[in-house]
């Protein structure tokens, strides 16, 4: 069994408050856990509403399927909201 964990980053300039922050958080975590089934959420810097870090998890019994998936969800992630990816980190254990 295999366990792929990544940690992304997003900057979000045009945010301008926490409650607006908590919509496009929620909006990104859930539209990521229908499409991929993963485990997702806001899991650090929950206080700057200019900055989101979600971390996801996804289970295999492949590394290298843990790696794609890992990849494609960033990749969605990315595409599904306006905020600009910073960093990102991922391991498979």
């Amino acid at each position: 069994m295999f366990v792929g964990i990544c940690e992304a980053t997003f900057r979000a300039e045009w945010v301008s408050s926490l409650k607006e922050k908590r919509m496009v958080v929620k909006s990104l975590v859930e539209k990521t856990r229908h499409k991929f089934n993963a485990s997702v959420a806001e899991v650090d810097r929950q206080e700057e509403h200019k900055m989101l870090v979600v971390g996801f998890a996804c289970v295999s019994n492949e590394k290298s399927h843990a790696e794609r998936m890992l990849q494609h969800i960033l990749d969605f992630m990315e595409k599904s909201t306006e905020a600009e990816l910073i960093s990102a980190e991922y391991e498979v254990y």
